[in-house]
């Protein structure tokens, strides 16, 4: 698990350090840095030539662009710098040179061969899930290597794949076993806890014949039966977009690194607060979860499940992203948010969690 992380001289980051958790949950408003932290990790798991010390820029995860989109720029130095903290092991230390116009930059001196070695290991089991993740379709691709190795794509793209090659097979650990929901294959699970966000939504999955492509239609149930099946575009966007959340925050492989964005995408309040009661479930089942979000409802969901007992609150961090704004610079400023054994916070900085009562206060 990742227990630091510590960054300077990128995007937005100046300098800083941040102490990751089990579930590491980031707030605050739109360009305070959240994604720039996530993309450091994204970064160094898309370089294939980082076992050489080159930082790719440009990959399959991520595009930042050259060097100078990626480089602070009021750095007092041509430095960038990420620092990893894993269990047991030593700080993990890579220091890129700045150049503007490259796509891959170089680290500097001190970088270790091994080093790359034990970080690959660490970062192995690995699931990003990308806000622009696809909608409704009419036809779903298929991927066997990627969906082999618990993939199901950054846009969630194979979902519906992995789904009919696995769903009856794979067995959800029991923390994490819907309430309502008795049969604990990963298909039934989904469904379960898909009918929080759809009440008595179910999943009809089919192949294509000669042509490697999937279906996918939605059905409800009713009191007796099930209605006809219906096209995932006359049903909304919303059950798509939480689909490949829901998936992989199922299959929490232990030590399993989950980068999120924007889960609550295009989902009722109440979902969103189920998406974040099953995130601790995740967080607490093994998997090490990176959620970006601005949803207060997920935090509330979170906070729900560490007074249930759920999740330890000492496994979850909330960091709230917000800009210092000096006369010759702007950088990211990170403030710790603490949670206690009854879901109370330590903290409500400026913007966190108070826009509900804001436009409250203008209608009385």
């Amino acid at each position: 698990m990742i227990e630091n992380i510590a960054i300077k001289n990128f995007k937005s980051l100046k300098d800083i350090s941040i102490k990751t958790k089990s579930l590491n949950l980031l707030m605050g408003l739109n360009g305070m840095g959240k994604s720039s932290l996530l993309q450091s990790l994204l970064l160094l798991k898309q370089s294939n030539k980082l076992y050489d010390g080159e930082l790719t820029l440009d990959g399959n995860l991520i595009n930042i662009g050259k060097g100078k989109d990626a480089f602070y720029q009021f750095a007092a130095d041509d430095s960038i710098i990420f620092e990893i903290h894993l269990s047991n092991t030593k700080k993990i230390s890579w220091e890129f040179h700045y150049e503007s116009e490259y796509r891959e930059l170089k680290a500097e001196f001190g970088y270790k061969h091994e080093d790359f070695n034990v970080f690959n290991k660490a970062i192995k089991n690995f699931q990003y899930i990308t806000a622009d993740r696809i909608g409704p379709q009419e036809i779903y691709e298929t991927h066997q290597g990627l969906i082999s190795e618990n993939q199901i794509g950054e846009k969630g793209e194979y979902t519906v794949h992995f789904l009919n090659v696995y769903g009856n097979s794979i067995k959800v650990p029991h923390k994490l076993k819907h309430d309502k929901t008795e049969d604990i294959t990963l298909i039934n699970q989904v469904n379960g806890w898909l009918g929080e966000i759809s009440p008595g939504v179910k999943l009809s999955i089919m192949d294509v014949p000669d042509v490697d492509k999937m279906l996918l239609n939605y059905k409800f149930e009713l009191k007796k039966g099930d209605t006809t099946t219906f096209k995932p575009i006359n049903v909304g966007f919303g059950i798509s977009y939480v689909l490949p959340i829901v998936v992989s925050l199922l299959l929490p492989v232990k030590n399993k690194i989950i980068i999120l964005e924007n889960p609550e995408s295009h989902i009722h309040p109440r979902g969103q607060a189920e998406l974040g009661k099953l995130m601790a479930l995740s967080a607490a089942s093994g998997a090490q979860l990176f959620i970006e979000t601005h949803s207060d409802h997920i935090i509330n969901g979170v906070r729900i499940a560490v007074k249930e007992g759920n999740i330890n609150k000492k496994d979850v961090s909330i960091s709230y992203f917000d800009k210092i704004t000096t006369e010759k610079e702007q950088y990211s400023r990170i403030t710790n948010i603490r949670i206690d054994n009854q879901g109370e916070l330590s903290d409500y900085p400026k913007d966190f969690m108070d826009e509900w009562s804001n436009q409250l206060l203008k209608l009385l």
